[in-house]
């Protein structure tokens, strides 16, 4: 006998979850979100970009957020350099000498006490991550007096050595070195070396610090960008205009227009301003996919 076909009934189409529909109406809220923090990001630095094209009067007389009649970017540019003997360059490089030693000095110390501080047990260790927990919450504008009244003891006020020492301590990239060091280098790997005889200085230069470049990176532009646009330490330590930095010396022409007889040079402010930031972009486009895995680090238990 042959047996009946067996007919089965056609599958009924489930409806699509909730979740789905949820999900997809988050989306376009984000997107919304998004697109509103990006236009508040943008919009200064756009600001900043077509008033640097303006001339002194077309700054006072035109639309913010248009271009006016001439464009003066180049004429800007130029005068910025050549403005009061060139001494935008000397606080370019003042600026620059700052960062080097300042932040890539804080970077190495926040390298080497956060490994150390991960690696090592030690009696405080508990209280110690408690003061840099509380140094992470104080502001350092709070500092700023103290420290100044410290170095007018020491005689160091009005020097190189003023700002350089100050920030050669950044608490939030210690606690970053921290927390990274204690994800990114694996205790076995620590223990082998030291079985086959490495130092702990070989050990931390050969072998941790490879594996603790995406933080270092991390804590290296965070770091340049604090020591970049540092003002008020400097505000209060140096008399001497040549050893301003490019914020500080920007904030004196601008102060330029509230004296009697002193120029009104906003072009040239808002120029100067626009020059200050380009290295601080280029590092971050140079730097993006190192930084971008550091920022992650400790958000997933191993």
């Amino acid at each position: 006998m042959v047996s009946a076909p067996t007919i089965r009934p056609a599958a009924r189409r489930q409806p699509r979850p909730a979740a789905v529909r949820i999900r997809k109406t988050r989306s376009w809220s984000l997107t919304a979100i998004t697109t509103l923090m990006l236009i508040y990001t943008l919009l200064p630095l756009a600001w900043l970009v077509i008033s640097a094209s303006k001339t002194q009067d077309g700054l006072l007389s035109t639309f913010g957020l248009w271009f006016g009649g001439d464009f003066a970017l180049i004429d800007n540019i130029g005068e910025v350099f050549t403005y009061q003997d060139g001494i935008y360059l000397r606080w370019l490089g003042n600026t620059v000498f700052y960062v080097l030693i300042g932040a890539g000095g804080a970077t190495l110390l926040s390298a080497l006490a956060g490994y150390g501080l991960a690696k090592f047990a030690f009696r405080g260790r508990k209280a110690v991550f408690a003061v840099i927990l509380g140094a992470v919450a104080v502001p350092p504008t709070a500092l700023a007096v103290p420290t100044f009244l410290l170095f007018a003891k020491m005689g160091i006020t009005d020097t190189v050595w003023a700002v350089i020492i100050p920030s050669l301590m950044i608490p939030f990239s210690l606690y970053l070195m921290w927390v990274f060091s204690t994800d990114a280098v694996p205790d076995e790997i620590l223990e082998s070396a030291r079985v086959d005889g490495a130092g702990e200085f070989r050990i931390f230069f050969s072998l941790a610090v490879p594996l603790l470049s995406p933080g270092l990176v991390t804590a290296l532009l965070f770091n340049v960008v604090v020591t970049w646009n540092n003002l008020f330490l400097p505000l209060i330590m140096l008399k001497d205009r040549h050893l301003y930095p490019i914020t500080l010396g920007i904030y004196t022409w601008n102060q330029q227009s509230q004296t009697v007889g002193g120029d009104v040079v906003f072009n040239l402010v808002i120029t100067g301003s626009l020059l200050a930031i380009i290295p601080l972009i280029a590092a971050f486009l140079l730097l993006q996919r190192y930084w971008q895995s550091g920022l992650a680090v400790g958000s997933v238990k191993q």
